[in-house]
């Protein structure tokens, strides 16, 4: 799974789990719902300080977001 999709998996599985919309979670650590959006389909790239930001709003670490990360296969060289 590509890194971005996996992010955006955990994202959304963590704000759900608080309860929280996309635009609540969005009005709280003071991005756009689009953005927000875009993280979870795996369709942006966010920045170390834009997970600090949500793992802040969220209450977990920043590794939530990671979790269940497995060494893709076309990294064997």
């Amino acid at each position: 799974m590509d890194i971005r999709r996996l992010i955006g998996n955990n994202l959304k599985e963590v704000r759900q789990a608080r309860g929280l919309s996309q635009e609540a979670l969005a009005l709280e650590c003071g991005l756009h719902r689009t953005y927000i959006s875009g993280i979870e389909r795996g369709a942006r790239n966010p920045t170390a300080l834009t997970l600090e930001l949500l793992a802040i709003t969220l209450d977990v670490k920043p590794s939530a977001f990671l979790a269940h990360w497995k060494k893709p296969p076309s990294a064997d060289r």
